[in-house]
């Protein structure tokens, strides 16, 4: 049997609230954009069927 500590009463800190931005925030009128991330591009693309692709 393990000697575990008794309960905190502390509560965890609660996460950081997930932003979150409407595609068409990003792509407009266009069907792709292209996101640059750490000096890397990437490209965010709407499909004929309204899906979304992530290509690097």
């Amino acid at each position: 049997m393990q000697n575990l500590p008794p309960p905190s009463d502390a509560v965890a800190p609660k996460p950081a609230a997930v932003r979150e931005i409407d595609v068409m925030t990003l792509i407009g009128n266009a069907r792709e954009v292209v996101l640059l991330h750490r000096g890397e591009r990437y490209r965010l693309r709407v499909t004929a069927n309204g899906k979304l692709i992530l290509t690097k």
